[in-house]
């Protein structure tokens, strides 16, 4: 009970440095454009008018002690690095409950200018024929693997560390309809993608006749349809 009572009683502060986030990021605003661009993958001006449109359009808000400005920044920089609220603590000086909060501000702006922005282009001559009747994406990814060393062999791939290869569909609402797991890194994509199409154990997710998925791998570009 003592040690309980003097640990909130003896508390130090731990986010007292002088170099805040509001200062920061007002610092790469007013400093050299790359630097901007590399915290933030975007320009200033860019991160400026996206600002105004959020604030007037979509109901961002800072709060008595955080600027709006503040609060994009801390959104766009922890998804452009995907960094944890941890990880965002020191960068901003404040703590990881405060970071989560502005973080869940951000991105519920950012959610609601994507509804606004993001559609079908059905009405683009340019690339609308090669999406008809499409209704999802396949592609594969590799995901870092915790392999006992004896085993790891297989799981090696071109990287040269072990990973598994993922497979996975999606559709147009950003939903994942299927994923194929625990393939080893060296794995070819194809062997992974017809295992997918013909073994009836996996229950793949045939598109309808007349509808197709569009295929981003190292699988022969294709379309899959029935």
């Amino acid at each position: 009970m003592l040690d309980y009572n003097s640990h909130y009683e003896n508390r130090i502060p731990c986010t007292t440095s002088s170099n805040t986030g509001d200062k920061w990021v007002r610092e790469l605003l007013n400093g050299h454009p790359t630097r901007f661009y590399y915290n933030f993958r975007m320009s200033k001006q860019i991160f400026l008018d996206l600002l105004e449109t959020l604030v007037s359009n979509y109901g961002l808000e800072g709060s008595r002690s955080t600027t709006t400005k503040e609060v994009l920044a801390i959104t766009i920089y922890i998804l452009a690095h995907n960094l944890t609220m941890r990880e965002c603590l020191e960068r901003f000086q404040h703590s990881t409950e405060t970071i989560s909060r502005y973080f869940s501000k951000g991105l519920d702006a950012l959610v609601k200018l994507s509804q606004d922005v993001i559609a079908p282009i059905d009405n683009d001559d340019r690339y609308m024929p090669y999406f008809k009747d499409c209704i999802g994406a396949i592609d594969g990814t590799h995901v870092d693997a915790r392999i006992p060393v004896k085993k790891q062999v297989p799981y090696i791939g071109r990287h040269g560390f072990p990973t598994q290869n993922v497979m996975a569909v999606c559709d147009f609402d950003m939903s994942f309809t299927f994923v194929m797991l625990g393939w080893e890194g060296s794995a070819h994509d194809s062997r992974i993608f017809q295992s997918a199409i013909t073994n009836d154990r996996w229950n793949f997710p045939h598109p309808p006749p007349g509808n197709l998925y569009k295929i981003f791998s190292r699988v022969q570009l294709q379309l899959i349809c029935h």
